[in-house]
Order: structure tokens, then sequence, then C-alpha cells
């Protein structure tokens, strides 16, 4: 029986690990993303700053899992084959959860996520004993007062921190402004020395007071004399900022280089419970379960997880080399941190959200409050404070920071004060929560979040915002669910279960990197908005239209022969696969035209000028493609989901003879446009017009049969006439689509 537990024990370990890395895939966001979004250093610097102050957090954590020991359940009335259950659903349920939310680059709380995955296990197994026990209560197996307590603070924070973000910048800006190095020469010593200040003050109370070397006299002397600290640390930190100023050291990246640091420190310090609380609270419970000598795991009660442990060192140093190196490569670490840096970027871009109801009807309001406060506001103040919040043309444009750095300092030094806070009124903070809502609310302060994008800001945050509840109650359910299989599954149940979600982790990096390896059009965007010369802006315009209209119809194409066959074949299935197939490219249209009318405003004027009709005859005819297939598909699925009779099969033939040419054009037409290969444009645009001619004249072939035909084929016969017209159509928008492209490139240089 001890070998079963033993390999349990050892899978607990292998799940730590995988949790460690998609945990800080999903957490690098905390302490990466002021860094990364102001370009205060290269990637590898910001990187190497982080993963220094995550290694030293983990190796010098004082291991304390109080939390996964007794803080959501009472371990005292739970076995120990009841515990290890516990133990395994949660690790099983936590690394699919985070690695599906780093999936779609949305930060989450790890906090909460294990929170109410134990409560979710405990749950279940406590569920269980009532009802074999009539005599015992439910309440005395959940710590429910403490684990509500956590919850509630931590949603709390998610206001106060948008609310204080938003403040504080607004205030900074109004002083610094955003041609702040005029300004620093009198301001900076004193700037720094606040915002140092307030990162080590967050240190000491998030990070080093928990610190194992820590005596208690230590931490006792720093709370009865942090006053004093904290003003000694300001003078002397404002005197060593300004002299670094006038030894020409940039300090505004010193400070966000230290806040990074100073939360990675914490994160690791005091945040690694939640990635490796769990499996030492397993391999506690079996040394315990061991060496009691007892012989019956479903008898011997851990009451002796209610005493607090300290993790062995080698744990937290094999922690930190995971966390460090996870850092360091994972992707979908960039993808989390990728999201947070859109939503609150200054210039404008490829918006990663779309419009949502609520977030247009917010957009409203917001806009019909500041109206107000414009009118009641006096000329004077509204003129001083325009003037403040005029951003210079030099700091927008192509290679510019999504932010500058008076802003990334004040997410950093916001972030630390209301996590330090927090922590001094015991109150757990979640730090990605509270890390992204001042991120949040200082871009829109700083009018981050103008007309043109404010309602698609908004509708991330939303979004965000709403995955952060949902992950209360996917883990709680998730958790509860595979806490009953294991229960009742066994040993057997146990390991499939964990082997089914080491593969769903792999499979997922899998398809996430293919996905990425596809995704050519974001880079070519990217290089775009880099990019300083515009010559070198047109020529990547032009490989970017080339290669979306080369994308877009051959796949428009293959939606065509899909629906149109679905409809012969009578097969409803994949008529509605096409269909909504054919749906999602609306959006796609939209951000396509948003992203390359965005390159083609950063061309210069004259060629801008010039290239303006074919670019927008391009997009009108790729919409006009769009609609197209929309009719072909609505009207197909609801002819077979009617029942109404089949099209004839020699007209369907013949349709599908033609629609094999069209289909071949259209391909023809996406290789030379994926290629930039358009000498063959006049011969396809000829090929087409033959084509079209072809199919006018088998439609009045059957306009003439309709008279004679029986009238229970009239339904299928208009159909089909309908999806002739639809094809000659999309043949029309070919040619217009080939016409334009050569045109657009010409102009792009391309003689």
């Amino acid at each position: 029986m001890e070998s079963i537990y033993f390999v349990l024990v050892i899978l607990l370990f292998v799940l730590a690990a995988s949790d460690l890395w998609v945990g800080v895939s999903n957490d690098a966001v905390n302490f990466m993303n002021s860094a990364i979004g102001s370009k205060a250093a290269k990637f590898r610097t910001i990187v190497t700053v982080a993963a220094i102050g995550v290694f030293f957090g983990a190796t010098m954590s004082n291991g304390m899992m109080d939390i996964a020991r007794h803080g959501v359940f009472n371990p005292q009335y739970f076995s120990f084959s009841q515990v290890m259950t516990i133990f395994l659903a949660v690790m099983v349920t936590d690394i699919v959860l985070l690695d599906v939310f780093n999936s779609f680059g949305m930060p989450t709380s790890t906090t909460v996520s294990m929170v109410f995955e134990l409560l979710g296990a405990s749950f279940a197994l406590a569920m269980i004993m009532t009802w074999g026990d009539a005599g015992t209560e439910f309440g005395q197996y959940i710590n429910s007062a403490k684990a509500l307590g956590m919850i509630t603070a931590i949603f709390v924070s998610v206001g106060i921190a948008f609310v204080f973000g938003s403040l504080i910048m607004y205030l900074t800006r109004l002083i610094f402004t955003f041609r702040y190095k005029a300004r620093e020469k009198y301001l900076i010593g004193i700037y720094g020395g606040i915002a140092v200040t307030a990162i080590l003050y967050f240190m000491l109370f998030k990070g080093l007071k928990n610190l194992s070397f820590m005596t208690d006299e230590a931490r006792g002397f720093i709370d009865s004399h942090i006053v004093l600290i904290l003003l000694g640390c300001f003078v002397v930190l404002s005197i060593v900022m300004q002299i670094l100023y006038f030894l020409r050291v940039n300090v505004l990246k010193v400070i966000v280089l230290l806040g990074t640091f100073a939360l990675a420190w914490a994160f690791a310090g005091n945040d690694l419970v939640n990635f490796i609380g769990v499996p030492l609270a397993g391999y506690s419970s079996y040394v315990d379960f061991t060496g009691s000598g007892a012989v019956n795991p479903d008898t011997y009660m851990m009451t002796s997880l209610l005493s607090s442990a300290h993790t062995p060192v080698v744990f937290l140093i094999g922690a930190g080399m995971i966390m460090v190196l996870a850092l360091a490569t994972s992707k979908k670490a960039r993808r989390v941190t990728e999201t947070e840096v859109s939503l609150s970027r200054q210039d404008e871009g490829d918006e990663l959200f779309g419009s949502s109801r609520v977030a247009r009807s917010i957009v409203r309001m917001a806009s019909t409050a500041g109206n107000f406060i414009l009118r009641i506001t006096p000329v004077g103040v509204h003129r001083f404070v325009e003037s403040r919040f005029q951003r210079p043309k030099e700091a927008a444009g192509a290679g510019a920071a999504a932010y500058d750095l008076i802003r990334a300092s004040v997410n950093l030094v916001v972030s630390a004060l209301l996590i330090a806070l927090g922590t001094s009124l015991k109150l757990p903070l979640s730090t990605t929560y509270v890390t992204f809502m001042v991120a949040m609310g200082s871009s829109f302060a700083d009018r981050a979040w103008g007309r043109e994008s404010a309602v698609f800001r908004v509708t991330g945050v939303l979004t965000v915002i709403g995955g952060w509840f949902i992950t209360a109650g996917v883990a709680f359910l998730s958790c509860f669910s595979i806490a009953l299989i294991m229960h009742y599954g066994g040993f057997v149940a146990k390991v499939v279960l964990i082997a089914l979600a080491v593969a769903m982790l792999i499979h997922s990096n899998i398809v996430y990197g293919r996905r990425k390896k596809e995704n050519h059009g974001d880079e070519l965007f990217a290089q775009m908005m880099a990019s300083t010369d515009t010559a070198e802006i047109t020529d990547l315009l032009k490989r970017h239209v080339a290669r979306s209209v080369s994308d877009t119809t051959d796949r428009f194409s293959t939606i065509l022969i899909d629906a149109t066959e679905g409809l012969f074949t009578e097969k409803l299935h994949t008529i509605r696969k096409a269909l909504n197939t054919t749906k999602k490219y609306k959006l796609i249209l939209k951000s396509l035209r948003r992203r390359e009318l965005i390159g083609l405003r950063r061309t210069d004027t004259v060629t801008g000028v010039k290239l303006s009709t074919p670019f927008h005859l391009i997009h009108n005819a790729l919409s006009q493609m769009y609609y197209s297939l929309l009719r072909v598909c609505r009207p197909s699925l609801e002819h077979v989901d009617n029942n109404f009779l089949p099209i004839p099969g020699r007209y369907a033939e013949v349709f599908r003879f033609l629609r094999g040419k069209v289909v071949i054009l259209m391909n023809e037409a996406a290789g030379n446009f994926n290629e930039l290969n358009l000498t063959d444009g006049e011969e396809i645009q000829k090929e087409c017009a033959q084509l079209r001619s072809e199919i006018s004249d088998f439609r009045d072939r059957v306009m003439a049969d309709m008279q004679t035909s029986d009238k229970d084929d009239i339904t299928a016969l208009s159909l089909l006439l309908h999806l002739l017209q639809e094809m000659e159509q999309m043949l029309h928008e070919l040619d217009m689509l080939i016409y334009n492209v050569r045109k657009f490139a010409r102009l792009a240089g391309d003689k």
C-alpha cells in the first residue's frame, strides 16, 4: 500500500513541475509588463532581472504552506487517502485551467484557482462523508470563513487598484507631462526617492520580512521604526537618484527595473505556495503516515497538517530553477504579457478584442459624463490640463514604446504600495489582479483609451475580469468532479487523469506553437509597426495585403465547395460548419482592414494617397465575396433543414463542373497573390469573364426549364438560380480583386 502512495507522491511532484511552468507563464504579466511595455531595456535584460528576482525569492522563501495544509479545509477530519485524493485533484485541475488561460493570453489569479480547487475537492469528499454518517455536520470539514475572507479581499482589490492607478497617474502626468525629460532636472531626485522608497517598503512587507533568516526581533524592530526607516530611505535615495541623473544615468529605467525585480522577488517568495504548496502538503502527509506505523490509509486522520511546515531548501532551489527556465523560454508567458501591454498601449494598433454591448454602453456613459465635466470646468483650467497631456510627435509612431517610463514607474510603484498595504493589513491580495488593474487605471488616466479604441479596450478589460470570476466557478466545479472520479475510481482513475492532464498540456503547447507559426500576417504587422523607414513600411504593407488577400481567397474557395456540396449531398452538418466559418470572417476582415489601414497611414503622404483607392477597393471586393458566401450558405442550410426536394442530379453535375472552374481560378489567383507573382493577372481576368458568360448561359437554360418542369422542382431550381448568381458575383469580385491588387502592388513599387 505504501508503494502505491509513494508513486502518487512522485506524480504530485511531476504535476508540481508542470504547474510551476504554466503558472509562471500566467504570472509573468505581474512583474514584466511595465518594463516590456515601456521598453525600459532589451527583452533579454528584463527577463534576466525578473529571473534573478524569481530565483532569489523562491530560494529564500520561508516555505510556509499553510493555505494548502489547513487554510481551506480542516485536515483533522480527513484521512490520509482522502487528503491525497484532494491534492491530486487540485494539481490536475490547476494545470489544465492555467494552461487554458495562458493559451488565450488571459492573466488569471493562481491564488483564486488554488483556493477554489481546494474548496471544490474538499467539498466533494465532505459531501460523501456526511452522506455516509448522519451524525456529522458538513460545516466541520470546510474552513469556509477563512476561504471566504481571502476571496472577498482579492475581488475588492480590483476596484481599489483601478481607482488608485487612475488617480496617481493623472496627478503624475499633470506634474511631469509627456515632455518629462525637460522636468527631470528638478523633479527626478524627489520622484526617484519616493518611487524607490515605495518599492523598498513593498519588499519589506511582501518579501524580506518573511525570509527564513529574519528573526522575530528584526521583524519587531522594522514594525516599530517603519516611519523612521522610510523617511531615512527617502532622503538618502532622493540624493542618490539626483546624483545618478547628473551622471547621465536614466533614473526612470533604474526605477522600472528595480520594481520589476521587487515584484518578481515577492511573487516567487509568497505565491510559490500556489504552485508547490499542495505537492509539499502531500509529501508531508506521506511522511507522517509512513512514520506513524499506521497500515490503513483510510483510517489514519491527518491532524498533523494543522501545524505549519517549513519547506526543505532543496525543494525551493528546484522550484526556483524551474521558474527561471519557464520565464526565459515560455512563449505563452509572452502571450499573456502581450494582452496587458496591448490593452494599455498609448498608440493605435491591432486590437486583440472586439466590441461588446456592455462596453459600448460604458463608453457612451463615460463620454457623456466627460462632456458634462468639460462644460462646467473653467476655460483656463481646461487649457492648463490639455497642455499637460499634449503628447509630442516624437513619442509616437514607429518603434515607440507602448507607453513611456513615467507610466511604467507609476504602474510598479502603485502596485507595490497597494500590495504592501494589503499585506500590512493581513489582506491576501492577488498580485495578478492588482498589477493588471493598476495598469488599466493608469492607461485610462493617461488618455490611452481614445474614442477609436476605447470600446475595444473596455471590452478587453471586461473580458479579463469576467475570466477571473469564471476561474472561481470553473475551478470549483472541475475539481469537485475530478475528486469524485478519483475517489470512486481509485488508483487507476488517479493515474489516468494525471496522464490525461499531462497529455492535454503537451497537446496544447503543440497546437499553440503551430498556430503561432501559421500567423504570418501578425509578424508582418509587427514589423510594420516597428519600422521607421517609410519605404520599408510600404514594402511590408504590400506583402501584408498580398498575404491576407491570398489566404482569404483560398479559404473562400473551400467554403464555397463545402456549402454547395453539403447542399447536393443533403448533409446539414457540412453546410452549418461552412456557415459558421464564413461568419467568423466578418471580424477577420475587419481586423485585417484596420491593421493595414494603420500601416497605410504610416507610409509617406504621397504614397498613402496613391495607395488609398486600390486599398479600399481590395477590401470592398473581399467584403462582397464574404456576403456572397453568406447568401450561398444560409439558403442552402434552410433548404436542407426544411427537407425540401434536392436539386436534380443533372443540374448538380453542371454546377459542380462550373464551380470547379471557379475554384481553380480562385486558387490560381491566391497563389499569385501569395508569391507576389502578378504577371498572370490579365489571363485570369480573361478566364473570369469567359466563365461568367458560361454561368450566365447555364442560368438562362435553367430559367427556360423552369417554365416546363414539374412545379415541385420550383423551390430547388430557384435556389440553383440564386447560387449561380452569387457564384457569378464572386467571379466579378475576383476580377476586381486581381485588378486592384496589381494596381496596389505597382503603385507600392512593384513595376
